[in-house]
């Protein structure tokens, strides 16, 4: 119990439930008023809320988690909005004129896009001066989650338009799958890479070393991974229960119809081989976030005992 005068202990903020929720319930209404009415131009709103709340939700609360007042909420919303947008149209430009269809199709997209976010990241946070791993973390999530939300409005956007007419159902879904896997992807991928190129923390310039370079190769192997499991599902699965006659189908360019049992296996590959290369994204994470919270001290017992911030 509290004495009458003393002030109850204020339960800590959560701006970014706040968010989430706000959001939540505005897309879902959007939606419901769509089917009612049959209007197409809610379908905007319906496409920008979806894609943006989930990244928008994780950014802020990683904005409460930065390590110095540099990364401001207007850097923030740069990286997020700017880092998203160019990182986007380099990726598209770059896919356009080096990429083809081959094997090697899935690597060369998650090379490519990380290297923009990368790049971009570097050129927008250029002018900080320390670079603090756990606020690269943070600047690095915010590209990444930007990409991640303008990617997603094309694919809801493009889930729209079907065969038999506009499907909002297709773009419904489309939303609700790519809002829920957002966290473990362009977001993660990006946070890592930001945390490794911000190392050695407070340096002016970035740390541009091979463990760098052994980052941007690994996080482009998961993204290729996660790009690429329906593939590796599909071919995992024909060569474990694929028949005579289905193998011959495929040579002759035909598509078999499969099994009920290989419909099931092909599902439980393709969430298994995802959550696996989720679960080692974020062990990654984590990791990279203790190596940067060391530092972050080793700084901290450096500075002046004045200048010091818990």
């Amino acid at each position: 119990m509290y004495p009458p005068s003393a002030a109850r202990p204020a339960r800590r903020a959560r701006p970014w439930l706040r968010v989430f929720l706000t959001g939540l319930v505005l897309w879902l209404l959007t939606v419901v008023v769509t089917m009612v009415t049959g209007n197409p131009n809610l379908i905007p709103t319906i496409v920008l809320l979806g894609s943006f709340l989930v990244p928008v939700s994780f950014v802020v609360w990683a904005f409460g988690r930065r390590h110095s007042g540099e990364v401001t909420a207007e850097l923030l919303f740069t990286t997020f909005i700017t880092g998203g947008i160019l990182g986007v149209l380099a990726a598209s430009l770059l896919e356009s004129y080096l990429l083809h269809p081959s094997p090697g199709l899935f690597l060369g997209v998650g090379l490519i896009e990380e290297a923009a976010k990368l790049a971009v990241l570097a050129f927008l946070s250029r002018h900080l001066e320390h670079k603090y791993a756990r606020d690269g973390l943070i600047l690095g999530a915010s590209v990444g989650f930007g990409f991640a939300a303008f990617e997603s409005a094309g694919y809801a956007f493009t889930a729209l338009f079907t065969e038999q007419g506009l499907s909002l159902m297709q773009l419904v879904q489309t939303e609700l799958l790519r809002g829920l896997l957002a966290p473990v992807g362009h977001g993660l991928w990006t946070a890592i890479l930001g945390g490794v190129l911000f190392s050695a923390s407070g340096r002016r310039h970035f740390a541009f070393t091979g463990r760098l370079v052994l980052s941007y190769l690994g996080v482009s192997v998961l993204h290729a991974l996660w790009d690429g499991m329906h593939s590796i599902a599909l071919v995992v699965t024909l060569v474990l229960t694929g028949t005579p006659y289905q193998f011959q189908l495929l040579e002759r360019g035909y598509q078999p119809k499969p099994t009920t049992a290989q419909v099931q296996l092909f599902t439980v590959l393709s969430w298994a081989g995802l959550i696996l290369v989720a679960l080692v994204g974020i062990r990654w994470l984590l990791a990279v976030r203790r190596r940067a919270d060391q530092e972050a001290r080793g700084v901290l017992w450096r500075m002046p005992i004045g200048d010091r911030r818990p």
